[in-house]
């Protein structure tokens, strides 16, 4: 089936390719969810050949929608009124509505469009002075448009609800909608494919962002169809750069598995964790340290702290940082850039401190746990080696929505016994034997280790 590219390449994969060329589509969403900037960006980014129109309604005048769109990087000035036509049909539709189709036909006519974008389509239909006059409207519109071989996006502030009453939802050959949901002080996008004639999309809700390139879209994070060679049994072991920790397990860590690290807060955890990825770095193994607790300025005074040298800290040539304030924290967006990082740069170590954190930032506990699960699927099925920092209190429950879903599980204690000791120990390991012991952990000035006499 030829496709219409959005623009975007991660919208284009959860439309499983792009919208269906010669089809008529419904772009939906409140004010301010985006509809315009997605339409517009799919409309410069399919230039050449026969022209892009785009007509608006009542709704916004055109002289507004062109200036605006100027803010954009897609746009191209120098495409508007040759590639791209912007036209109004605010005397048409407010002069006798019912003439759209007879208005419509004459500008295919005149421009013959690949593409043909309404801005706003209910803004039409609100004109309308009955149902079935809209009906009759709608059926020589949609014929017209199949006759010239256009592909048609009508954009339109529709709500949930009225998909089901509405008569232009079922002459709709693919509905997305585009929704803003305010969480806490922030607001979240969503895209969501409600219906997709003849193609498989991918279903759910998947976050995104505007900015000045336009729009940033995160597929919802699902369970990998297929793994790769990184997934199954391994018998390759890795160190951690920990001394004394490697000891405890076999030969060492299996390559390809996620290790959560439980412990108190000042217990050792990202300390832990820095050492993981330094000794991957050392092994010609680039790591990623997604952190949403400790800034880069503060991560570079921890491993000054330890005497690592300017080469061994965050954002040196084989580690790279992902620093996110929880503040600000969305996961489906956090997991997109990790997931890109890996691509891109090729990444064998992942620390995520921490999964806390992601759990925070998640609108309910089922889809934390969703994630939590697809994230470690997805890292064995690509060969990469994880460690997820959890803070619990002393004596607290340990976590069972990642618990569970983890290959191996380090719990570090604080013990104010007049003087606080930190211990370590291992409460579960898949595929190899272990230390059961609890072991003292002591931090130095070169960094953390083992202390197995104890």
């Amino acid at each position: 089936m030829e496709r219409i590219s959005t623009g975007n390449q991660q919208a284009d994969v959860i439309l499983g390719g792009g919208f269906p060329a010669h089809s008529i589509n419904i772009v939906m969403g409140q004010p301010g969810s985006g509809k315009t900037v997605f339409c517009e960006q799919l409309a410069f980014a399919n230039l050449g050949g026969r022209p892009v129109l785009y007509l608006t309604t009542v709704s916004e005048p055109l002289a507004k929608v062109v200036t605006y769109l100027q803010e954009f990087e897609f746009a191209r000035v120098d495409a508007i009124g040759e590639q791209i036509v912007y036209e109004s049909l605010a005397d048409t539709i407010t002069d006798d509505p019912r003439k759209l189709p007879e208005r419509v036909t004459d500008l295919l006519k005149q421009y013959r469009p690949k593409i043909i974008i309404i801005d706003s389509f209910k803004a039409i239909g609100d004109l309308m002075p009955d149902t079935a006059s809209w009906r009759k409207v709608l059926y020589e519109l949609a014929g017209t448009l199949t006759a010239y071989d256009a592909t048609s996006f009508w954009i339109g502030e529709y709500i949930a609800d009225m998909v089901a009453r509405l008569p232009e939802f079922a002459v709709a050959d693919a509905i997305v909608e585009l929704t803003r949901e305010q969480t806490g002080t922030r607001d979240d996008r969503y895209l969501h494919v409600l219906k997709l004639r003849g193609s498989t999309f991918l279903d759910g809700f998947h976050a995104f962002r505007i900015a000045r390139s336009g729009l940033h879209i995160y597929p919802r994070l699902v369970s990998p169809e297929a793994f790769g060679e990184g997934y199954g049994t391994t018998i390759d072991r890795l160190a951690t750069g920990i001394a004394g920790l490697d000891d405890m397990i076999e030969t060492g860590w299996l390559r390809g598995t996620s290790t959560l690290v439980l412990g108190p807060s000042g217990a050792g955890k990202t300390l832990l964790a820095l050492h993981f990825l330094r000794e991957g770095v050392r092994r010609g193994e680039r790591g990623l340290l997604v952190t949403f607790q400790e800034n880069p300025s503060q991560l570079n005074r921890i491993c000054g702290n330890i005497s690592w040298h300017a080469d061994e800290l965050p954002n040196c040539g084989g580690l790279d940082l992902l620093y996110t304030s929880p503040v600000e924290l969305q996961i489906d967006t956090i997991v997109g850039e990790i997931f890109h990082r890996i691509a891109e740069d090729k990444m064998q170590r992942v620390v995520i401190d921490s999964m806390g954190d992601l759990m925070n930032a998640s609108r309910d506990m089922q889809r934390f746990r969703d994630y939590a699960y697809a994230l470690t699927q997805r890292f064995s099925a690509l060969g990469i080696t994880a460690m997820l920092t959890m803070e619990v209190m002393r004596g607290g429950q340990y976590p069972p929505e990642v618990s569970a879903m983890v290959d191996n599980i380090l719990l570090l204690e604080a013990h104010l016994n007049g003087e606080m000791q930190r211990t370590i120990r291992i409460l579960k390991t898949r595929g190899s034997g272990y230390d059961l012991r609890r072991h003292l952990l002591r931090i130095t000035s070169q960094g953390v280790l083992v202390d197995r006499a104890t």
